[in-house]
């Protein structure tokens, strides 16, 4: 879109003529547009003052962190992962459940068919209680809930990058509002101007001083200079659409973007800003902490071949029963399993986990390269950015100088009109870069910010 206005401007300057006879005029063209890109935006950007309410950057910010339902979705997520510590540690804890039973036995019946133990088949009705206690299974449980743990730190981590996310798409979109409106208002401002020369033009022609040639000349750049007001409006309305779904609404109120303070200078070293990413990214770590517990579950899987020690115990009372039976009954003891042979169930386990352990590991590099490569992209951009906000301004400045330049040699019949012409272009192209190059070195440091995890 960016391209399409610059078009559209450049396209002014092909045919422009300025009266001759107006030495005012040669120096209205640098000086009305100039103003717009030259000047830090107001409050109010390009909107009239007052037409609706003021949105800060921090306020855009809150309204995502509000009502964005991705990150409502991850932090749900990460709450649900933490129930799961809760879920493994009650290993540790007394299993304390709870038996009626009725049986209705034909005749004297005591045993049945199906199982090695003898059957429990006796008439009666009988309620009580049974208790299972975890002794030692040697660790397992432990390593169970440490890789719990780390999980579910590793879902919060992921939750955090969601929202630094958030924040990163919302400052991006704040900035890119800023620089549309930047732009239309550099093209209203060269529109404004088009319009005044053209009438200047229409009364010297009327006059017999200027050709009509130059008149329908003038009327073409007045009609392309407002189609260029209208692919920026255009422009302005996507930004602001994007604008509004970063924050998370689905209407486009007509805020009013409130200028932002220009972020600190960059520093000259890059690897001050990698070691800082590589301590700081959430999602880093999220992969560090999901590698410590594929860690953690390949111990325990390991010590699947190690028996588990249980005590147990029952007790109840029997009411109803047959003339074989006590009214009361209770029991204690101690289970020892130990597995032997199951056919290389826990071996192929342990071996699983093992290697997913492994590649956990590997994808804990391969993200620290990414975040350096990325480091020293969005360092580069920004620093390129900054870079050109001074020799935007610069150029608008030599522009106008060269403007000014072209037109006294054009009014004093030593310049040709093609000479001219290439001067409105060059300034109109300058306009433009200058009216958005501070808002895109902005844009840069929100993308940069995120690339360090900085974002808060």
């Amino acid at each position: 879109m960016k391209l399409q206005i610059i078009l559209f401007l450049g396209g002014l300057g092909l045919f422009c003529r300025v009266p001759s006879s107006t030495a005012q005029a040669a120096q209205d063209l640098p000086a009305v547009p100039r103003s717009v890109a030259i000047a830090p935006p107001s409050p109010a950007g390009a909107q009239p003052a007052g037409q609706g309410p003021t949105l800060s950057l921090g306020d855009a910010e809150a309204h995502a962190l509000h009502n964005q339902p991705r990150l409502a979705a991850e932090t749900l997520r990460a709450q649900a992962m933490g129930k799961r510590v809760q879920q493994t540690r009650s290993a540790y804890f007394p299993q304390l459940t709870g038996n009626l039973t009725a049986v209705k036995a034909n005749g004297d019946t005591a045993v049945a068919a199906g199982a090695v133990t003898t059957s429990s088949v006796s008439t009666r009705v009988a309620g009580g209680f049974t208790l299972t206690q975890l002794v030692t299974d040697f660790g397992r449980t432990n390593e169970l809930v440490r890789s719990s743990r780390l999980t579910a730190q590793a879902s919060s981590q992921r939750a955090e990058d969601i929202r630094q996310q958030i924040l990163r798409d919302v400052d991006q979109a704040y900035f890119s509002t800023e620089a549309a409106e930047s732009v239309r208002g550099t093209a209203e401002a060269v529109f404004t101007f088009r319009r005044t020369s053209l009438r200047q033009l229409t009364a010297l022609a009327q006059s017999q001083l200027r050709s009509t040639l130059d008149v329908q000349f003038a009327q073409v750049l007045v009609s392309e200079a407002q189609m260029a007001v209208v692919h920026a409006d255009s422009a302005v309305q996507e930004a602001r659409a994007q604008l509004a779904a970063a924050m998370g609404e689905d209407t486009v109120p007509d805020y009013v973007l409130a200028e932002q303070p220009q972020p600190p200078l960059l520093e000259d070293d890059v690897a001050v800003y990698i070691r800082e990413a590589l301590n700081t990214r959430p999602d880093l770590k999220a992969v560090q902490l999901q590698a410590q517990a594929a860690q953690q579950f390949a111990k325990a899987e390991n010590k699947l071949k190690y028996p588990d020690v249980n005590l147990l115990g029952t007790a109840g009372e029997v009411p109803e029963r047959d003339h074989t039976l006590e009214q009361d009954y209770g029991a204690a003891g101690i289970n020892i399993r130990v597995p032997v042979f199951n056919g290389g169930l826990y071996s192929g386990r342990a071996a699983e986990a093992g290697l997913r352990a492994q590649a956990a590991n590997r994808d804990v590099s391969d993200l620290t390269l990414l975040i350096t490569r990325d480091v020293r992209t969005d360092w580069a951009r920004a620093k390129d950015a900054y870079l050109q906000i001074q020799v935007a301004r610069d150029l608008v400045d030599q522009t106008g100088v060269a403007l000014r330049l072209a037109q006294a040699r054009y009014d004093a019949g030593l310049g040709s009109i093609v000479e001219l012409n290439q001067a409105e272009l060059s300034q109109t192209s300058a306009l433009i870069a200058a009216a958005s190059a501070r808002f895109d070195y902005l844009s840069a440091r929100a993308a940069l910010n995120y690339t360090l995890g900085i974002l808060r």
